[in-house]
C-alpha cells in the first residue's frame, strides 16, 4: 500500500449516527456508543493501522533504511490520529448531544470528559 493511499484511507470522513443513547448521571451508557454505527469502519481501519505496524516491524528487522521507517511510523501516527478525530466526533455528535439532551449536568460532564479527552489527544 502507498503511503498516499494510506494516508486517503486514513482520512476517511466519520458517518453520522441516528442511534439513541441514554446517559445516567455519572456518565454510563445503557445504550451503543457513538461509533456503534460505524463499527465495522473502525475495526476496518484499526486492522489496517495494525498491518502497518507489523510492516515498520518486519522493517526493522530487516535492517531497513531509517527514513524509510519513520516515513511509515509518520503514516500509522496520522492513520490513528484521523481515527481519533473521528472518535471525537462521533463522541460529540452522538454522546454529549445526548447527554445534553437529558440534563444540564449531564451535557456539562460529557463536554468536560470530551475536553480532556482532546487534551490527551493533542500532548505529546
Amino acid at each position: 500500500m502507498t503511503e498516499a493511499t494510506e494516508t486517503t484511507e486514513a482520512t476517511e470522513a466519520a458517518t453520522p449516527h441516528d442511534d439513541s443513547l441514554h446517559h445516567d448521571a455519572a456518565g454510563a451508557h445503557d445504550g451503543p456508543h457513538g461509533y456503534a454505527s460505524d463499527k465495522a469502519g473502525y475495526l476496518k481501519r484499526m486492522r489496517r493501522i495494525e498491518g502497518q505496524v507489523r510492516g515498520i516491524a518486519r522493517m526493522i528487522d530487516e535492517d531497513e533504511y531509517c527514513i524509510d521507517v519513520l516515513t511509515q511510523v509518520s503514516a500509522v501516527t496520522k492513520a490513528l490520529q484521523a481515527v481519533s478525530l473521528a472518535l471525537v466526533e462521533d463522541h460529540l455528535g452522538h454522546c454529549v448531544v445526548d447527554a445534553a439532551k437529558a440534563s444540564d449536568a449531564d451535557g456539562a460532564a460529557k463536554v468536560r470528559e470530551a475536553s480532556e479527552a482532546i487534551a490527551r489527544l493533542v500532548r505529546m
